[in-house]
């Protein structure tokens, strides 16, 4: 048997096709001879015999055999059987298959009676035509239903796959109905083309009217898409993107939904501009989930130390969650909360990781955000509806999944439109976020490969359900020395690259950096240092520009001339010490800073006056300090109820809270009353209860960076702090000593007071 490819034809058993012998001669290497087996196989698109593979073929074909050879430049075939093709071989000629029975469930009488009415409807079309008359001898000279289709295959207005449908139809009534169908919209296109203003009476014409008309104009849009694909219509476009986007069942179903509301409104209607928002916005997302990218953890490893400097235990902390998805190959692990100061690094290591990992970044800012669809997207059915800022960083990111920062989950508020925060806790649990539903989309989106790391300053604020999502890892500030450090490698190089100033042309003194970073910053990040980093590069640039030198050497004599501006005034150990007045550790969203408690007894009737914006905590502190000091000096009854206490916090304009100067204002009043001074070069910092015993505060590392800042030599902390000392630098514990207590006796005993 010889095989014939054929593609975009209707082959039926029982007609007789035409085509040429050199097309013959090709395939089958020999003249055709009378009495040839022939098998149609059909294609799914137009290749080379070389070309085509077992997919390529349609599984239904229909055999055949060479009956006319006597035309000069064709021979023709007469169509048999239709088979199920089992395995082909083209380039090889061989192939297996079964015959395909046809289930005959209509009578010859019926088949014929309809295929007159079909001729006879060609036959009324053509007579209005001059070739009419021409057409109908050929017309009549049809014996079947099928070789009348045959026949007309390159006028049915039929795609490839649906001439193909009508060849695998088992059920004859179908296969007829099926071809009536197509040859009532192929007179009607015609109709059309040549009789627009043409009445149709018949219920059954209009339908296949509005059918023809539908195909034509889409025939034609992608005519006119094909010639010029940058103008490809909205509708056009939109059916691309759907088809190829790998949506999910729900969302695709939905997108062609208003796709199709789409087509019904035109560009004229008014909600047309919202339906292309929603279609242009649901196409342009990263529907297919993204293949595992292989983890080098060396790689990410050497990322994390070239783009940060320090943070030891949190770059450790990053380092084994990737290990985590390097092991299982999918995101999996915990959601990192980073909690630290302003400028210590928490947004900027996000890029990192999503360098390490080779994968998107994408920065969502929650500050501010009050209203829950600013998480979950407005419903479509509001007046300027929009997507949430989760889908809204999805789409950014151009992937599915992306590593994505949800920066200040501390400053989400909450009013009357609903609870941001509750609306996280969805997008943060793995175990729901895989169906996230927008309500701008209203289909769900699969966002469990994305990695989440959140930031804050303060986990004060942060609900407790949704912090418990989380896995708090703490951004401790930076020391002088790796501040310089900082300044040296990343700060000072970027500054001097952002202005245009070429590495030769500008130096500057490590003794510089080290007295803009004690002189002119106050914080425990490095944002303020970048400013001065700046500030300087941008001076500098100033005086290249005038050509007053070529190369500008900046030391500590050059810094107010270049930063122009005056030292930051610090607050530094006391000179001398003073009964009543001793030194206490806070902890700020800066960073740490120490602060003086300044008590004072004046004539009076026992009166305590408390100054210096104290929170509530703090002033109940107050009252713990006086009635512990009044226990363990009985004598000193007469003094406390004869006189009026005063308790004052400099910098008056600045609100203080927080329970851990409890220990520091009961000392403060036992040297008051016992007029015994502490060192100046001493501070402490602790939780003090009623019955004297001293308990653990929070903010350590910050509290004894600010410590070594201000001068000080000499710390006390609570015994139950210990343990956080791992976490505070080695340059910093070596130039102070750390006293840890249990009772606020043992501070008074070891400062002399007792």
């Amino acid at each position: 048997m010889i095989m014939i490819p054929a593609y975009d034809l209707l082959v039926l058993p029982g007609t007789r096709i035409y085509f040429k012998k050199e097309y013959f001669r090709e395939l089958a290497q020999k003249e055709p001879e009378q009495g040839d087996d022939i098998i149609f196989i059909l294609l799914k698109q137009q290749k080379e015999r070389r070309e085509i593979t077992e997919e390529d073929i349609y599984p239904v074909g229909v055999t055949g055999i060479v009956e006319d050879v006597e035309r000069e430049d064709a021979i023709g075939v007469r169509t048999i059987s239709r088979i199920t093709l089992n395995q082909v071989d083209v380039p090889g000629n061989r192939v297996q298959f079964v015959e395909r029975a046809d289930i005959e469930d209509i009578s010859a009488q019926e088949i014929d009676k309809r295929f007159q009415e079909m001729r006879n409807a060609i036959l009324k079309f053509s007579n209005q035509f001059q070739w009419g008359i021409i057409a109908r001898q050929y017309i009549l000279n049809w014996k079947s239903v099928f070789e009348m289709a045959s026949s007309l295959s390159a006028q049915l207005n039929l795609s490839t796959e649906e001439k193909y449908k009508i060849l695998e139809e088992d059920v004859i009534s179908q296969r007829i109905a099926m071809i009536e169908k197509a040859l009532y919209e192929m007179i009607e296109v015609s109709k059309i083309n040549g009789e627009a203003e043409q009445a149709l009476t018949k219920s059954h014409e209009l339908i296949y009217r509005e059918e023809a008309l539908k195909r034509q104009i889409e025939f034609l849009q992608k005519q006119l898409d094909d010639m010029h694909p940058e103008n490809v219509s909205d509708v056009r476009r939109f059916e691309q993107k759907i088809q190829s986007g790998g949506m999910n069942e729900t969302a695709k179903k939905e997108a062609e939904k208003v796709l199709n509301r789409m087509k019904q409104e035109g560009q004229n209607g008014h909600e047309y501009g919202l339906l292309y928002d929603y279609l242009d916005f649901t196409t342009s997302l990263s529907w297919e989930k993204a293949p595992f990218t292989r983890i080098n953890l060396k790689r990410a490893e050497k990322i994390l130390d070239e783009d940060h400097y320090g943070l030891k235990k949190a770059k450790q902390r990053i380092i084994q969650q990737i290990a985590v998805m390097a092991l299982n190959q999918k995101q999996s692990g915990s959601i990192l909360l980073f909690v630290g100061a302003p400028g210590t690094g928490k947004t900027s290591i996000g890029q990192s990781i999503a360098k390490a990992l080779q994968r998107p970044y994408v920065r969502v800012s929650l500050g501010g955000v009050k209203d829950e669809a600013e998480i979950r997207g407005h419903r479509r059915t509001y007046v300027g509806a929009m997507p949430g800022r989760i889908m809204e960083g999805i789409k950014r990111s151009g992937a599915s999944n992306p590593v994505m920062v949800l920066d200040e989950v501390d400053k989400l508020g909450k009013d009357y439109s609903g609870d941001p925060s509750s609306a996280l806790l969805e997008v943060l649990d793995p175990e729901q976020n895989s169906t996230f539903t927008d309500h701008y989309m209203n289909v769900p989106y699969d966002l469990s490969d994305v990695l989440f790391i959140c930031t804050a300053n303060t986990t004060d604020t942060i609900p407790e359900p949704l912090l418990n999502r989380m896995e708090v890892i703490s951004f401790q500030g930076y020391t002088a020395s790796e501040k310089l450090q900082i300044a040296k490698k990343h700060l000072l190089p970027k500054a001097m690259e952002s202005m245009g100033i070429q590495p030769g042309n500008l130096k500057v003194s490590d003794a510089a950096l080290r007295r803009i970073i004690s002189d002119y910053t106050m914080e425990a990040g490095v944002r303020g240092l970048k400013k001065r980093m700046d500030t300087l590069c941008r001076t500098a640039a100033v005086k290249l520009v005038k050509g007053e030198k070529e190369t500008i050497t900046v030391g500590t004599k050059q810094l107010k001339e270049m930063l122009d501006q005056k030292p930051i005034r610090h607050d530094n150990a006391l000179q001398k010490g003073i009964p009543g007045i001793v030194t206490g550790l806070a902890w700020t969203q800066a960073g740490g800073d120490i602060l003086f408690l300044e008590t004072m007894l004046t004539k009076g009737k026992g009166n305590i006056i408390i100054t210096g914006q104290l929170g509530d905590v703090m002033k109940e502190s107050v009252q713990v300090a006086v009635s512990l000091v009044k226990n363990m000096y009985p004598d000193k009854a007469e003094l406390f109820a004869e006189h009026d206490l005063h308790v004052h916090v400099p910098a008056g304009a600045v609100p203080k809270d927080g329970p851990s100067a409890g220990v520091t204002l009961t000392t403060a009043l036992a040297s008051l009353v016992t007029g015994k001074a502490v060192s100046p070069k001493v501070a402490m910092t602790g939780e003090v209860s009623l019955r004297g015993g001293v308990m653990p505060i929070g903010g350590l590392p910050e509290k004894l960076m600010a410590a070594v800042r201000a001068g000080i030599t000499t710390v006390f902390i609570p015994q139950d702090n210990v343990e956080d000392l791992e976490d505070v630098a080695e340059e910093v514990k070596r130039k102070l000593n750390i006293i840890p207590v249990t009772m606020v006796t043992e501070i008074l005993q070891q400062t002399g007071i007792q």
